[in-house]
């Protein structure tokens, strides 16, 4: 019994299957992202997507569709499907009879007496899609017409018609290649048989819409160019592997490519496997460089809070991967000199590396190595933000931070709405500044451990005084005795008490700077104002600001992002918190948090897990299809529950 499970009578329902997305993607960063009857809603969307090296790397849509039809007796049937304003056509998923994700993604067809089989796989060891194509049932010879759409364009954008794209291909073993600009690589389009005939008939197919782009307000329509048509006479029983990608394939080995990237793949059979599934992806190793991907399709790889916040869970959580939990961290740093030591709108974020350090210890890596290989990167990190250093974040007197860049966001609470942020919280950040005592004491604690001789003498005693400052002034200047809150940020009109997850995080560092019966308090707020079945919330129903739905225009989506959708990252922090205040009783309420994503495998992205959920009940999922924050965050969850099993010595 397949893991995923949909209810195959609505696959017809193009108000069903189109909010459900399939999603493949190699380690070399490419992917393969559409609705499960392959009609793309999203500007990401598309067969082949890939980095161009020539263009920094970034991610570039080279395939959009391949528009499939069956001839039988001079009959055709259009197996594609597309939008054009507010019509479909065709409407080829009316012969959609069944759909499954496991191991790779399959869709069957039926028109009659014909019955074909659609599978896709993205090549390992390539940025190339393959599709292959079984013949299952037929009443004789049948033709198979394959209409590639090009795109050519980086996925953040649209293309339309335009006199400087190059439209004329050429031949390769097996099919042909083409490349409309300059700087692409080109694209190949191969079979793993000689028998598939090209005929070339060059066109621009016009104003193919985007429904999810249209719903948000985005610009939804563009262009796509479609050189000619494939032919493949096929008898019942024949199979034909179809590919696409920017090296040329040698099309005798196709077929074992195909079977070799299912077998990869592998069944799915429970939740942790498909986890390990999905954080694999989300690890890009593009020449040998090795980073995480925020989330597919939109999202960045290589981000600084983003890689921080999920590394231990995509690696040690994962499968223990130390050697790649350095690797991962050592590009990290390498690559944010500047934001690490100097400027960042991420004023939290490299206070972040002590809390992966201490993750990555507390999983087993020895303290003195840790210490010795990225020490002196947390002591230049903690140097950085005193006075004089940094423009938008510094020390005050009594030891805490003020973070203020006016205009800016800078917490990672970071929409904005007209070019205003939402959530600007200026002043003290009640995260940043128990981060900053977080990476201050874990600092001392390791500098403490060397020989005498070997201890950065001046470290030690320029924060050992700041410890004590931030012990002195940190619980009175967040702590509301009256409402039993710790301030979300405390600025010149004083504390601001909204009640948002910022002091769970700061209750979840290893080192705390508040009294135990303050992390009481702060996590039965949470539990009773923002705990929900898929994470926690970003502001309290109770709130005047709260926006419980995430839906709308790009304005009502940024206003709701923080103040109420529900992140699942927020997870990994809530429940460590749990675990060290109740103890391994708190097990089962543990399991029973994790549940339920497993049962949204079926919707949004097909076996990911997204980004975030709307804060009101059913509580929807929304976001990136597949995010390294939510992904990392479940794996650290089960790592937490294994840890507190009760019956464990």
């Amino acid at each position: 019994m397949a893991f995923i499970k949909f209810n195959k009578a609505e696959l017809v329902n193009l108000s069903y299957s189109l909010k459900r997305e399939i999603l493949l993607a190699g380690k070399g960063g490419a992917y393969c992202n559409t609705s499960i009857v392959c009609c793309n809603t999203r500007r990401y969307h598309g067969l082949l997507a890939a980095p161009v090296d020539a263009f920094g790397g970034q991610v570039h849509l080279f395939l959009s569709s391949l528009d499939e039809s069956i001839v039988l007796d001079g009959k055709q049937f259009n197996l594609g499907i597309h939008r054009y304003g507010d019509i479909y056509e065709p409407r080829g998923h009316k012969y959609i009879i069944d759909f499954d994700a496991d191991p790779v993604p399959q869709i069957v067809y039926r028109i009659g007496e014909i019955v074909l089989s659609k599978r896709i796989v993205l090549d390992p060891a390539a940025d190339r899609v393959m599709v292959r194509y079984d013949l299952l049932q037929a009443p004789g010879r049948v033709d198979l017409l394959m209409k590639p759409f090009l795109a050519f364009r980086d996925i953040h954008a649209l293309t339309a018609e335009n006199p400087a794209a190059r439209t004329e291909g050429w031949k390769v073993p097996c099919g042909s290649a083409w490349c409309l600009y300059d700087g692409f690589p080109p694209l190949y389009l191969q079979y793993n048989t000689k028998e598939v005939e090209y005929t070339d008939d060059p066109c621009w197919y016009k104003n193919i819409t985007y429904s999810d782009e249209a719903r948000r307000g985005f610009a939804c329509r563009e262009d796509l160019f479609v050189p000619g048509t494939f032919m493949a006479r096929m008898h019942p029983g024949d199979a034909i592997v179809f590919c696409a990608g920017t090296e040329e394939a040698v099309p005798s080995r196709l077929k074992r490519r195909f079977d070799t990237a299912v077998a990869a793949a592998g069944v799915i059979t429970d939740g942790r496997t498909q986890l390990l599934r999905c954080a694999d992806t989300l690890k890009r190793n593009r020449g040998g460089r090795k980073q995480i991907t925020a989330g597919f399709s939109w999202l960045y790889t290589g981000l600084l809070r983003e890689t921080l916040s999920s590394i231990a869970g995509l690696t040690l959580y994962a499968d223990g991967g130390r050697v790649e939990f350095e690797e991962i961290l050592d590009n990290l740093i390498e690559d944010n000199s500047d934001r690490l030591y100097r400027r960042t709108t991420q004023v939290e974020a490299p206070l972040c590396i002590p809390l992966v350090l201490q993750q990555y210890i507390d999983s087993g890596a020895d303290p003195k190595a840790v210490w010795k290989k990225y020490g002196g990167v947390v002591r230049e990190v903690l140097r950085s933000y005193l006075p004089g250093r940094r423009q938008e974040v510094t020390m005050h007197p009594n030891g805490l931070l003020w973070a203020q860049l006016d205009g800016w966001a800078l917490s990672w609470m970071n929409a904005y709405v007209d070019g205003h942020p939402v959530t600007e919280r200026a002043g003290y950040q009640v995260e940043t500044n128990a981060f900053w005592y977080n990476a201050i004491r874990f600092a001392l604690e390791q500098e403490g451990k060397l020989p005498a001789r070997s201890r950065d003498a001046d470290f030690i005693a320029t924060f050992s005084r700041i410890r004590e400052k931030v012990e002195s002034s940190f619980q009175p200047t967040f702590w509301d005795d009256r409402s039993r809150l710790l301030a979300d940020y405390v600025d010149g009109a004083g504390r601001h008490l909204e009640v948002r997850p910022n002091g769970l995080l700061a209750i979840a560092c290893p080192f705390v700077c508040v009294e135990p019966e303050v992390m009481q308090a702060v996590l039965a707020t949470v539990d009773r104002e923002l705990r929900t079945a898929r994470g926690i919330r970003t502001l309290s129903p109770r709130d005047e600001n709260y926006k419980g739905v995430y839906e709308g225009t790009q304005r009502d989506r940024d206003l709701a992002y923080h103040n109420g959708c529900t992140r699942p990252f927020l997870l990994g922090p809530y429940v460590d918190v749990c675990f060290r205040i109740k103890g391994p009783g708190f097990r089962k309420k543990a399991e029973w948090l994790v549940e339920g994503f497993f049962d949204d495998l079926g919707k949004h992205g097909v076996g990911a897990f997204s980004e975030l959920y709307d804060g009101d009940p059913p509580h929807e999922a929304h976001g990136a299809i597949s995010s390294a924050l939510s992904t990392a965050a479940l794996l650290q969850v089960g790592y937490l529950i294994d840890k507190y099993r009760e019956d464990k010595a």
